[in-house]
């Protein structure tokens, strides 16, 4: 970071119109960090805290490692007692009592289930161990080959479908073939496969596909794959060069001295071999094996069968005729693996009819993990069973494969989708992000609509970005209709699965855990379990079981023990509704920590399955409702809310008062006479402190709901936060307890009234898990702050997360985070971005696993000064004209060094869709659970780089809103001219390197609205990217308004005093340092800082190079020969007959024939016209659907030769032999006229003689013949050359060839082909290859297809 400090403005300047705009700091994520003195497998501590994170979205999932668990025999374990799980006692609240682990309670605390009484419910209740009812793992994909996901306890199979909701294994099948007699089809990568003659396929009909396999494997696996490829390769890569060296020895050996231009081609084809493999080592790129798919229909059920042979060492390994045909995996429950080296499980799904087969594999070991904490089960070590054995899954992937494990908003649709179809009774999902609006969006709509219709209980992590408050993310933390979990860890699993010397006394919730409220006031957190545990993983991991930690664990957790709740109820004939499980979870759990405010951190508490099911059989009779919250300041109708939060300073000065609507919400399908009519309760509210809440005594609430009042006093309060509760009691069975909550959160923030503003806070003492917090009101003015935290009073190193937090409506939080390590007692410094006015909270932890086992209490000292620069202009925009732009600045809190700086250092280009379509998708699979079918509209956009450039698409609209958009989905592509994908991406688009040439991007967008996506079909595309370092411009200042002009009065730096403005000049582009390429209507984008840092030093800036401006150079034209009227005429009646001639279509027989009448006609009429001629060779070339190959290239033969005849070409070379006078205009025509003419002989010769080649490929001659005129007969024993003979007179294709190289070069990209086909027939190989070569990497844009195709033409031998 550069140390100088943004203070907010933005800064536009348009060419016409371009626009600089930057926001002046980039919120720096934290880190997540696991248990100390571990070393992790994938990751170490210096990395980021949401380790699931990608541009703030995550999987809410802590790192994970490794935890080698090798079998473990559990026939004498007797099982621990207590909350906590332990040795010794424990109490309820996880505190410990003589804990001492023993074997039995060491493999407890790696699958917690003690925590959550989850071990007493089966323990008394082994029928009820989740037998009966099915979960939905909304996650990354679960492996169906991982240890404990086979069967369930009762012998059931434990996963019922695994499904790829996100389309990254979709595989394009809809190209049918037939086999030959020999059985043989030809599969969609062009290779001939055998199919299996016991296969049965009625209709004859083999849809087939092919698939890079990298495309469907992590990152993590493709990088252990191209490193074990790679060894491979490099052996028989150097073997291939020994032997090549070897034959260029024996070469030397035998021809001392190489004078005859034969021998020196040899030598050189051998040289041009070495160099090849050397270079080829170098540019080494594995782009990954590609699998053939063959779908057919066996008259019963779709079959699908893979071939795999480039993924195999044995060469008769893989192949298709060798594979085990599946179905989809819902059908027989059957997986296959792709090869012994990848250990890589997958599943198959065939969707429209055999036209898209879904190739199923995860996209990361987080999903397997989350599933076998739920649900595992281990016979042979039934302590590290998941917490729901008897349970059954479905895997309904999320994270794109594509997109290195980010959700999409299709992949979340489609998997509600799926878990409606299979009757799920549980949804676990631990993935989420921060959100701009709480319990908003497309997806929470969707989420609402299973919840209330088709009764799904919906659980869901609540997020690792703690400590800080108002950090829940969505979905889990912010939506009403779902549980969200925080995580905790007890005495137990601190001591087992963390193998922590000395653990905590008493459980609690990890430091990095998200904490509530949201901005809208709601708790957040529901209720919190265990989030640790060591759990099956993939087997392409190669090992069975690791430890990972997260909110993504707690929820797995949860949603295990919600299955033995429900198991229970099924079994019992008690009604299951996503409301009554709620309301007993919440108020049987036991509450972690003692004061008020640690529910915002924890929820109601640790979830305890026993009192649960306890709570549901008695209240079993009682109707089935959740009481929707609406709260709204008196007075005001909007905005609602679903709890009461007071953050910031003005909102604490005096007494409040709120309106709350209470509605009794049912189920869709609950029965208005007997359940709407009849509800009747009579409330009894209560505050947790009068003093400050005062409410209503009672409320009679029925169907229709009820409105009260309260009144909020928060002026007496001392600074800090403040937690409480209004809360409804059944007043005629107050034992169910609240059946609603109303959480009121107050943070009355400290005023800064020094001068200079500064605040500090001293003596602060910490132990492991300890947290302060502080809340300052930010002064107006403050754009940035420089803080100092001092540590002392300790001996073994300390781990600190510093967080602060602020909330600005309809904005995501704004959060500043770090985490910093003391190996000692020392000092550190930070600076980050402040909103002046609005309340900070600052948020101080020790991680909760740092200095255990030491007793001394680390002291903490921490200064905060604000500073600000004053500006009165926010936005910044340059029209394009030549004024400079006057800008005044002020101090607004104290002096401050004013030393402004402005660049641009992007630019961002519009583009709208030439093309769109809008499509109805066609499967099972994007119908919603209404019975809507989905929409995609697909939007194409081209766009050309003149140089290579990292580019980024920006779709303002739509970008960084995942949960909080009502639009569905958006995915989007861009490819080159040869279709190959370069980049892919979705509502956070990434920068992407792309190199010069043309491009086309595809925007996918989805939903079940018409409407909507008709207002999308023009959509605008930005895409950006950052300027060079050479082409980013700096704009100059001036103390003065003539200053851009005169060039004096530069303004540099000043000191500004409070109460004293002053202003300075910015000066605009100057036309020749703009960049090259900025086309009409482009905008370029930068900052502008006007302040420094007071403890850094100044970064030395470099000066831009400028940019020559390209002049138009444009030239008169000749005026034309005046030619006789009727020759005039003759020439255009002959002009337009050609015209119409090579209009003419030959797509049919009919066609051929009356082009070829017609041509025979043009010919007689104009006899040896070689435009004429040329028209006709052109045509042969374009002709499709050729039958009969070789008649056709001796048509094309023919034509190449009538155009050859009719050219001059003694007359042609004589003019190329002499210089001609480009002062005269005669002789300047005329030379026109003789360069096309000799285009048209290149041209004409070319194809002849790639036509010749054709010609000699179909009769199956051999290089040798050409070799033996070539060469001479003592280099038959040369390595791998063919046998040539020196009497042997050149044939056809040489004559052609010889001729061509008079007129062009032959090695140049539009003649190479034909050279490189002339070196393969000589046997020179290495001389083929390396014009090949030479082609592709010439020019700066892709290329094209038919040269990488040519290169693998010139590596076969004849």
């Amino acid at each position: 970071m550069r140390n100088s400090i943004f203070t907010g403005q933005t800064l536009t300047w348009a060419k016409p119109p371009m626009t600089l705009l930057a926001p002046p700091f980039r919120t720096l994520p934290s880190l997540l960090i696991i248990a100390p003195r571990r070393k992790l497998t994938f990751h170490n501590y210096n990395f980021k805290k949401k380790e699931w994170i990608h541009h703030n979205r995550r999987l809410s999932g802590g790192m994970y490692r490794a935890m080698p668990c090798s079998s473990v025999e559990t026939t004498d374990i007797t099982t621990g007692g207590g909350g906590g799980g332990g040795g010794g006692g424990v109490e309820e609240n996880g505190r410990l009592r003589n804990f001492k682990l023993n074997h039995s309670t060491f493999l407890a605390s790696l699958m917690p289930k003690k925590e959550i009484g989850a071990d007493r419910f089966i323990e008394a209740h082994p029928h009820y161990d989740g037998r009966g009812s099915i979960i939905a793992i909304f996650d990354s994909g679960v492996d169906p080959a991982a240890a404990g996901l086979q069967l369930t306890s009762d012998g059931r199979p434990k996963i019922l479908d695994v499904i790829d909701c996100t389309g990254s294994g979709d595989v394009d099948t809809s190209k049918v073939v037939k086999a030959d007699e020999d059985g043989r089809i030809s599969a969609a990568s062009g290779a001939s496969l055998v199919v299996n003659s016991s296969w049965k396929n009625p209709s004859g009909e083999w849809h087939v596909g092919y698939k890079l396999v990298y495309e469907l494997f992590t990152n993590a696996l493709t990088s252990r794959l191209k490193k074990e490829r790679k060894k491979i390769w490099d052996e028989k890569n150097q073997e291939a060069i020994a032997k090549a060296v070897m034959h260029l020895d024996e070469f030397d050996q035998k021809h001392k001295k190489v004078e005859d231009p034969k021998l020196k081609r040899v030598r050189g084809d051998l040289q041009n071999r070495i160099d090849i493999l050397k270079n080829q080592a170098d540019s080494y790129d594995d782009k990954g094996p590609v699998i053939d798919a063959v779908v057919w229909h066996d008259g019963e059920v779709w079959r699908v069968a893979l071939d795999t042979q480039s993924l195999q060492d044995d060469p008769d390994s893989g192949k298709l005729a060798g594979f085990v045909p599946l179905t989809n995996y819902r059908i027989e429950q059957k997986y296959g693996v792709f090869s012994k080296l990848d250990a890589c499980t997958f599943v198959v799904n065939v969707y429209d009819e055999g036209n898209i087969l879904s190739i199923v594999t995860d996209s990361s070991p987080h999903g397997t993990h989350v599933a076998g904490i739920a649900a595992a089960f281990h016979p042979e070590e039934p302590l590290l069973n998941g917490v729901a054995p008897g349970a059954q899954l479905i895997s309904c992937k999320i994270g794109d494969s594509r997109l290195g494990s980010m959700e999409t908003g299709t992949g979340l649709t489609r998997a509600l989708i799926a878990a409606v179809e299979h009757k799920c009774d549980l949804i676990n999902m631990s993935y989420g992000e921060p959100t701009l609006l709480p319990d908003y969006g497309r997806f929470v709509d969707l989420v609402n609509e299973v919840v209330n219709e088709h009764r799904l209980i919906f659980v869901s992590s609540a997020g690792n970005s703690g400590p800080a408050l108002s950090t829940v993310g969505a979905p889990g933390g912010t939506s009403s209709s779902i549980i969200g979990v925080g995580a905790y860890v007890s005495p137990a699993m601190a001591a087992g699965a963390h193998s922590i010397v000395e653990p905590p006394a008493e459980g609690l919730e990890y430091t990095w855990s998200s904490r509530g409220p949201t901005a809208d006031g709601d708790l957040g957190v529901c209720i919190s379990a265990p989030g640790g545990a060591v759990a099956p993983v993939p087997t392409w991991t190669l090992q069975g079981r690791m430890l990972m930690n997260g909110t993504s664990m707690a929820s797995p957790s949860a949603c295990g023990g919600i299955a033995l709740l429900i198991s229970a109820m099924k079994a019992e004939g008690i009604t299951v509704s996503p409301y009554s499980v709620r309301k007993a979870l919440e108020n049987t759990s036991i509450p972690i920590g003692g004061l008020p405010e640690d529910k915002l951190t924890t929820g109601q508490g640790l979830m305890q399955v026993d009192k649960a099911y306890e709570y549901i059989q008695k209240s079993r009779d009682f109707p089935c409702v959740c009481y929707q919250i609406k709260i709204s300041q008196s007075g005001k109708s909007t905005p609602t809310s679903r709890g009461i939060y007071l953050r910031e300073a003005t909102a604490c000065q005096h007494s409040t008062e709120w309106a709350v609507q209470v509605e009794p919400k049912f189920h869709e399908d609950a029965s208005k006479l007997e359940e709407l009519v009849t509800f009747e309760e009579c409330i009894e509210l209560h505050s947790s402190d009068n003093a400050v809440l005062r409410v209503p005594e009672y409320l009679l609430l029925t169907h229709n709901g009820r409105t009260f009042n309260i009144v909020v006093d928060s002026t007496t309060l001392s600074d800090g936060l403040h937690y409480y509760e209004v809360y409804g009691i059944d007043g005629k069975a107050p034992w169910r307890g609240p059946l609603f909550r109303i959480p009121i959160t107050i943070t009355k923030p400290k005023a800064v009234i020094n001068r200079p503003p500064l605040i500090s806070f001293s003596r602060m003492s910490f132990l492991p898990g300890h947290i302060e917090r502080r809340f300052i009101e930010v002064p107006h003015g403050a754009s940035w702050v420089e803080a100092t935290i001092r540590t002392s009073g300790f001996d073994t190193t300390r781990r600190f997360f510093i967080d602060t937090i602020q909330i600005c409506p309809l904005r995501r939080p704004i959060k500043w985070e770090t985490v910093v390590t003391f190996s000692s007692p020392t000092a550190k410094s930070f600076a980050f971005p402040v909103v002046g006015g609005q309340t900070m909270e600052l948020a101080i932890a020790q991680f909760w696993s740092s200095g255990v086992g030491s007793n001394e209490t680390t002291i903490v000292d921490f200064e905060i000064v604000f500073h600000g620069i004053g500006v009165n202009r926010k936005e910044v925009v340059l029209d394009g004209s030549e004024a400079p732009i006057r800008i005044e600045a002020e101090a607004l809190l104290a002096s401050e060094k004013l030393a402004p700086a402005a660049v641009l250092n992007k630019i961002r280009i519009p583009y709208r869709p030439i093309e769109a379509k809008l499509c109805t998708l066609p499967t099972n699979r994007d119908k919603l659970p209404s019975g809507k079918q989905i929409l995609a509209l697909t939007l194409t956009y081209k766009f050309k780089l003149e140089d290579g450039a990292e580019v980024k698409p920006r779709i303002p609209l739509l970008n960084n809103r995942m949960y909080d958009t009502k639009f569905e989905s958006q995915y989007y592509m861009i490819s080159d001219t040869n279709k190959r994908v370069y980049a892919m991406g979705d509502c956070y688009p990434k920068s992407s390197k792309l190199t010069k040439g043309e491009y086309t991007l595809q925007l996918y967008l989805r939903h079940d609205n018409v409407q909507y996506l008709e207002k999308m079909k023009q959509l605008v595309l930005f895409l950006e990217r950052n300027l060079e370092e050479k082409d980013v411009v700096r704009l100059n200042l001036f103390s003065e308004p003539d200053g851009p002009v005169m060039g004096n009065g530069t303004f540099k730096s000043s000191v500004l005093v409070p109460g004293k403005k002053e202003a300075f000049y910015l000066s605009p582009p100057n036309q020749d340092k703009l960049p090259k390429n900025s086309s009409q209507g482009s905008i370029l984008l930068g900052a502008i800082s006007h302040g420094k840092l007071s403890y850094a030093g100044q970064e030395e800036q470099k000066s831009p190079r400028k940019n020559p401006t390209d002049e138009d150079k444009s030239k008169g034209s000749t005026p034309a020969g005046t030619k006789p009227i009727p020759e005039r005429l003759e020439e255009e009646v002959r002009d337009a007959k050609l015209k119409v001639f090579g209009s003419l279509k030959q797509d049919t027989d009919e066609g051929r024939f009356e082009w070829e009448k017609l041509a025979q006609l043009l010919k007689s009429e104009y006899p040896k016209y070689t435009p004429l001629l040329v028209k006709i060779l052109e045509s042969l070339l374009s002709r499709g659907n050729i039958g009969d190959k070789s008649q056709h290239y001796d048509a094309v033969i023919d034509a190449a030769n009538e155009v050859i005849d009719s050219i001059d070409r003694v007359e042609l070379a004589k003019f190329f032999s002499l210089r001609s006078d480009p002062e005269d205009e005669e002789a300047e025509k005329n030379k026109k006229k003789m360069e096309t003419s000799r285009d048209h002989l290149a041209e004409a010769l070319y194809q002849k003689g790639l036509a010749l080649a054709e010609i000699e490929s179909l009769k199956g001659e051999k290089a040798s013949d050409l070799s033996a005129a070539e060469d001479t007969k003592d280099l038959d024993q040369t390595g791998d050359q063919s046998h040539v003979v020196s009497d042997i007179q050149s044939d056809l294709f040489e004559e052609n060839f010889k001729e061509l190289t008079k007129w062009v070069d032959l090695k140049s990209s539009k003649y190479g082909t034909l050279f490189v086909l002339r070196e393969r027939r000589c046997g020179r190989l290495g001389t083929a290859l390396k014009v090949v070569n030479d082609m592709i990497h010439d020019d700066g844009e892709p290329p094209k297809k038919k040269l990488y195709e040519l290169k693998l033409f010139a590596q076969t031998r004849q």
